[in-house]
């Protein structure tokens, strides 16, 4: 008997024991932390005073577990339960923070940048954002786990954020929780997404839908949803097609075309019936082009793109975005820019076939990381022992899951499409608004390609009128060009008042 009571004693304190080891090797769950302080803008001659709150917020799953410290910065006009719109923003990559969005337009304070050329070396000016939109919209930042100062915490991983799906759910728990934590539920909401943070909206503006939360409106800057419109895939006709017309703008703003149509949109708009009545139907006959036929659309390539005939023959009619960036100014040592084809930079390798580097994106980087940073820790008070993450690429694992609910056995990442998503959306809610912002110039988004797969969404014309088209004479981040950012300002405020 003393023996058995001495097995039970021992086992107890080698369970015990083993408790307590466990208990101490868990992973404790940080604290949100919250930095508070007043910043003001002033519109059309009126100040707004703005409580603004930068930090984290401890998010959790479905199961109240704790997943994500999540980073954000919100501007709030008043406190308390607010019936005054909420606009939700980030940026895309994926894998990128909100900070360029954040210091373009949608914060108090704007980074000046020497559009469209090359920004000088620090100091940087940063100045009153005259075309916020905080004069009739609340603002809410989100960097996405990875980005920011948004980190997994307890048992999560970056894998359980860092995908399509798991994206779209976690932004959405944190629109869910967030507008729960700030008595936000009764406000008019909106989501802001520019690039992958467009493809990001369709998922999320449905996921919301589902959850019981109806957005007034859904804004697209810069937009995609195919990724087939973008990835050149092989014996697939739709990358070359629909970047097309953007080759013609990119052309045209470099005076490349002889006897140009003076007026932007008129050239567009017959750049877009060559493309489909004629373009088309030659890359979809193939091999079975004739010679004669293949020449003269080679003639008429060179007449929009600026780009000589004997180069669009050599390649077989077929230019990827690459290779275009370096052709157009190659005899004089440049390239354009991907993200804006109005910046140009040198080409020191004029006889690669594509282009090495993406002017715009050197152009502007540093003023935007250098300046958004001194305003996130010196204005905004958040303290220095933090590190800011400009993008998840420098996150150990980051690695991007392309599989999407609803495009199962489409193949690859080339086959993802969200427009499926805002599809269903917009008809399990018909009086949902899109606004889509487009830039001319545009190359790493093209404007043609959101045209495309919007008319392939099947929907009803009712449901079509509830997309709104806007254009702008800039690329990618249109309001770095002030008569964009102007334009930008309008377009969001009109969207806002007429959707609320």
């Amino acid at each position: 008997m003393k023996k058995i009571n001495l097995l039970i004693i021992l086992a107890l304190l080698f369970s015990s024991s083993l408790w307590a080891q466990d208990k101490s090797d868990a992973k404790p769950i940080p604290e949100a932390e919250v930095f508070t302080s007043t910043q003001n803008v002033r519109i059309n001659g009126v100040n707004h005073a703005l409580k603004t709150r930068a930090g984290t917020f401890l998010l959790r799953d479905e199961s109240n577990e704790p997943i994500a410290l999540h980073g954000f910065t919100a501007y709030f006009k008043e406190d308390g339960p607010s019936k005054r719109p909420i606009i939700f923003a980030f940026n895309g990559g994926p894998g990128s923070s909100s900070y360029w969005l954040h210091m373009g337009v949608m914060g108090p304070k704007r980074i000046v940048v020497n559009d469209p050329g090359y920004t000088k070396a620090a100091p940087y000016e940063l100045v009153n954002n005259d075309y916020a939109i905080l004069d009739i919209a609340d603002v809410v930042m989100m960097d996405p786990v990875g980005t920011g100062l948004s980190v997994p915490v307890g048992k999560a991983e970056g894998k359980d954020f860092w995908g399509v799906d798991q994206d779209i759910r976690a932004i959405s728990l944190f629109i869910m929780q967030f507008l729960k934590e700030y008595d936000r539920l009764q406000s008019p909401k909106y989501i802001l997404g520019e690039s992958y943070g467009t493809m990001r909206n369709a998922g999320v503006m449905n996921y919301l839908l589902d959850k019981g939360i109806a957005l007034n409106g859904v804004v697209m800057v810069s937009a995609v949803f195919d990724i087939r419109s973008l990835a050149f895939p092989v014996q697939e006709s739709t990358s070359y097609l629909v970047h097309f017309p953007t080759y013609a703008t990119t052309a045209w703003y470099h005076d490349k075309l002889k006897n140009k149509n003076p007026s932007l949109e008129a050239f567009v708009d017959e750049v877009r019936k060559f493309t489909e009545e004629e373009y088309m139907p030659a890359l979809f006959k193939g091999g079975r082009l004739s010679e004669t036929d293949k020449a003269a659309i080679a003639s008429k390539l060179e007449q929009y793109s600026g780009v000589s005939k004997a180069y669009w023959l050599r390649a077989n009619l077929r230019v990827r975005a690459q290779e275009f960036f370096n052709e157009l100014l190659r005899e004089e040592g440049m390239t354009v820019g991907r993200l804006d084809s109005r910046f140009t930079g040198i080409n020191p390798l004029t006889q690669n076939q594509y282009a090495i580097t993406d002017p715009q994106s050197d152009a502007i980087s540093p003023a935007y990381t250098a300046g958004f940073l001194d305003y996130f820790h010196r204005d905004l008070g958040v303290s220095k022992k933090l590190n800011y993450r400009t993008s998840a690429y420098s996150a150990p694992g980051f690695k991007w899951d392309w599989s999407h609910k609803g495009n199962e056995g489409w193949g690859s990442m080339i086959s993802i499409n969200t427009a499926i998503d805002m599809a269903d959306a917009m008809n399990k809610d018909p009086n949902v608004k899109v606004l889509i912002m487009n830039g001319y110039y545009d190359l790493a988004t093209v404007f043609y390609g959101v045209e495309h797969t919007i008319d392939q969404m099947n929907l009803r014309p009712e449901i079509r009128k509830n997309i709104i088209m806007t254009y702008y004479e800039a690329g990618h981040m249109m309001y770095t060009h002030m008569p964009s950012l102007i334009k930008f300002k309008k377009d969001l405020a009109d969207f806002i008042q007429d959707t609320h």
